[in-house]
């Protein structure tokens, strides 16, 4: 090997988590919860109802507060990162899908879905990206509709447009098929995937849903004291 060439460090991991622990009351919601996702990669989450995976994703995405561990993105400590600086990272970088959808109520579709390229000034290509993501997810011809005139699976779709229409670096998603019927949840799961795939963006769904998370590349199971992987292709189960 040619001593003068230079071997070009790794890229760091698009998140990496290390010894990550959440306290409610004193009470421990999770501790010592610890892994990477690499761009490009999607990782799903289980595990049972109430150890903390929603809290985990509000961590990674800055919404929420920490008592150990570290958290970063591309090599930037989020923890580093006061309450401003947070929110320009999150608005530029990340794109999360809420089990709550979180739509604003005086906004119709369209403007909600483009919200992400308003805030980044990025209005010059806004409308034909953001009928482009409309369609994607089922929704073209809906953009002048209110929130309150769509059902809630149609909200979970706007929710969904919104999170990728701005093709983030990092994407989260908060049981994003729960009010999906079969089929839509089949065709929303195979966006997000080719969404992340195209954008080399790191994608970690959190489920309790068997069938999303054998699409992803890999399956980690939360408990309170750490993080475990999950084979569900040796009978592995969501709530094990």
């Amino acid at each position: 090997m040619d001593p003068a060439r230079t071997v070009p460090a790794p890229a760091p991991p698009a998140i990496a988590v290390e010894g990550l622990g959440k306290h409610y009351a004193g009470a421990a919601v999770f501790s010592a919860v610890s892994f990477d996702v690499a761009p490009g990669e999607f990782v799903a989450i289980v595990g049972e109802s109430g150890v903390g995976k929603s809290t985990l994703l509000n961590c990674l995405a800055g919404l929420d507060h920490w008592d150990a561990g570290r958290i970063a993105h591309a090599g930037q400590d989020l923890g580093a990162l006061d309450d401003d600086q947070r929110a320009l990272w999150r608005r530029a970088h990340l794109g999360f899908v809420f089990q709550a959808f979180h739509v604003l109520p005086h906004l119709d579709v369209a403007q909600n879905v483009g919200l992400p390229l308003m805030l980044l000034g990025r209005n010059d290509a806004a409308g034909a990206r953001v009928e482009a993501m409309l369609e994607a997810v089922g929704l073209g011809g809906l953009g002048a509709r209110l929130p309150q005139q769509l059902s809630g699976g149609q909200l979970q779709r706007v929710a969904i447009a919104r999170a990728l229409v701005h093709r983030p670096r990092l994407l989260l998603a908060d049981e994003p098929t729960g009010n999906l019927d079969p089929a839509t949840a089949v065709r929303i799961l195979d966006l997000l995937t080719a969404q992340a795939r195209e954008a080399g963006a790191a994608l970690v769904l959190a489920t309790h849903s068997s069938e999303a998370a054998r699409r992803a590349d890999r399956v980690l199971r939360l408990r309170a004291d750490g993080m475990v992987a999950n084979d569900l292709t040796a009978g592995g189960s969501i709530g094990a």
